[in-house]
């Protein structure tokens, strides 16, 4: 009898549906798996190549779980409200072992050199230029009065302001009742010290409350932040007057806002440089008798190396930044631009200091003697800097000529060996930080400046610095504030053309510069010169640049501004 095979096809048929519908729930746990499990093996290989590292298929897997809390942390992080004011828990300190503040407290002397007299111009219009020292002596004996001098500079804010495009605000009626203070109470008896009644302006990252604070950007154009600086509270309470918010580069990078380019007075086809742009091309155009900016990298020597105006980028510490835009919290400094180092002395005396808010501000005095003697101070020079410069170099190497002919000892020194460029990217990933809401939100598309070059671009790609490479780049930056602790240890200040490496270098160590002309290019540009001091000696650097101030007089020249009548002005806002 032949035998019925029906059964087995039963079997097979039943097996078939039964893998078919484990094929079917092990899909849909893969899909569920998958779905809950965003981050994959082949995610963490891509990271892992942006970051140079290498990982086993095993290792890789086991991340998986803890990236995944991570991811999830991250979330929640981003629902909490950080606006750009809250600092990190981490204060950047630049001191170097064993570091001696005993002996800033022995030495507290401030003594500036005042003029005997000063005479009035024939053209009152030339009081524009006049230094701060000169015009603090015709107010403090009142040959002019502080509303007469305000009206001139607000005059001159008006007519050439816009421009250069140096000015986001006018603040004019806040100016006048200012200045009509500083006059009554001159009339009075009552005298605040030099700047009582000198006109300024401020680089539009400050918060000044009832006027916008625009950080040179369309995003925040009409942010109006309730706060006061302690910079412009401590000026304001030294009887400066305010007359007008200065350009700077959007977000504090170069000389491009939302208004255009800030241009160079000395040359309108060229940018100011920054990004305290504008506070260094009204400063030179005589539109504001100083001003005040910032400098992260080069934002304060920069432009005031393109502006021929003189320049102080403090020790990182000695001033407040309460109520300033922060850009990278271990490397921002604030400090004055003017016509010339007495001048820097004079205002820096208002600005240092803490105020109780600023938890990086160390109380220190601010020392400085306009007659020590030069030979008290130890110098030293960058030689390497001076061989390799390619432009300009004899304009260097006549600095140190006109010191040896003071008959100053020079010692040559050495930047450390470690290259601070390679953790140049310090400042990257805490600006991406202090702007992290326009990166998420894509608001970075808005902004002026796009490219590679920009910051849209920057705040990206600084997402993808491994937070261990931060950390580790700050251990090699400790390593650079020792080596520069090392080799200071026998010098007072040291003289370097004003860009290359040292830039960085001392933004990084936090160490003062004080950047003066010394002459111009075959073009008619100005160049500077850089003296840094050890670090809170800024004294002893103001001091080594004025008196080569003295023995030169570049200071004094000022551009001739009938070059910009051709130029179509951009209107800035006057409140």
């Amino acid at each position: 009898m032949k035998k019925n095979s029906f059964p087995g096809k039963v079997n097979l048929v039943a097996l078939g549906i039964i893998l078919c519908i484990i094929l079917v729930l092990a899909g849909a746990f893969s899909l569920y798996h998958f779905k809950s499990r965003s981050i994959t093996t082949q995610d963490v290989s891509a990271a892992s190549k942006i970051s140079g590292l290498k990982f086993s298929h095993k290792e890789k897997k086991m991340m998986l779980g803890d990236l995944e809390t991570n991811l999830k942390n991250y979330g929640e992080m981003r629902e909490v409200s950080l606006e750009n004011s809250v600092a990190p828990a981490l204060v950047f300190n630049p001191l170097p072992q064993g570091f001696d503040f005993s002996r800033f407290l022995k030495d507290t002397d401030f003594i500036p050199e005042e003029p005997a007299e000063v005479q009035l111009p024939d053209n009152l219009e030339d009081l524009a230029f006049y230094p701060v020292t000169d015009l603090a002596w015709l107010i403090k004996h009142r040959r002019i009065g502080s509303e007469f001098l305000t009206r001139l500079y607000l005059q001159r804010l008006k007519k050439y302001g816009p421009k250069l495009r140096c000015v986001v605000t006018l603040t004019e009626d806040l100016a006048l009742q200012q200045a009509a203070r500083a006059d009554r109470e001159l009339a009075a008896g009552i005298y605040r010290g030099p700047l009582h009644g000198i006109p300024y302006g401020l680089k539009d990252l400050f918060a000044t409350r009832g006027y916008p604070t625009t950080w040179g950007s369309p995003i925040f154009k009409d942010q109006q932040l309730d706060a006061e600086a302690t910079v412009y509270e401590k000026l304001t309470e030294a009887g400066a007057v305010l007359v007008a918010k200065l350009s700077m580069g959007e977000l504090a990078w170069g000389d491009v806002w939302f208004g255009g380019q800030t241009l160079n007075p000395w040359d309108p086809e060229q940018g100011s440089s920054g990004s305290s742009a504008g506070s260094a091309s009204a400063t030179a155009a005589g539109l504001v008798a100083f001003a005040i900016g910032t400098e992260t990298w080069g934002s304060i020597v920069s432009p005031s190396t393109r502006c021929g105006t003189s320049g102080l980028r403090p020790t990182f510490g000695r001033v407040s930044r309460y109520g300033a835009m922060a850009l990278s919290w271990s490397m921002d400094k604030i400090g004055p631009i003017a016509r010339s180092v007495d001048d820097l002395a004079l205002i820096f005396k208002y600005l240092v200091g803490p105020d109780g808010k600023d938890r990086t501000v160390y109380d220190l005095p601010f020392s400085y003697d306009s007659r020590l003697d030069l030979k008290k101070i130890r110098i030293g020079y960058l030689k390497e800097a001076f061989d390799r410069a390619r432009n300009n170099k004899e304009k260097y190497l006549a600095v140190l000529d006109v010191l040896k002919s003071m008959g100053l000892e020079l010692v040559e020194i050495r930047l450390p060996s470690i290259d601070p460029n390679i953790i140049s990217f310090i400042l990257n990933a805490e600006a991406a930080a202090a702007f992290d809401e326009l990166t998420r939100n894509d608001l970075d598309e808005l902004m002026v400046r796009q490219g590679q070059n920009a910051w849209p671009n920057v705040f990206r790609q600084a997402r993808f610095i491994p937070a261990v490479e931060y950390i580790q780049a700050n251990r090699i930056r400790t390593l650079l504030i020792e080596d520069m602790a090392r080799i200071l240890k026998d010098i007072d200040v040291y003289v370097t053309p004003s860009a290359g490496p040292n830039l960085l270098l001392t933004n990084l160590t936090g160490h003062p510069a004080v950047v003066v002309p010394c002459g111009f290019d075959d073009g008619g540009h100005p160049v500077s010169i850089s003296f840094i001091g050890n670090l809170f000696e800024e004294g002893k650097a103001l001091r080594l640049a004025r008196a080569y101030q003295q023995a030169t007089g570049w200071h004094l020249k000022h551009p001739d501004l009938s070059r910009l009548d051709r130029l179509e002005p951009q209107a800035s806002t006057q409140r």
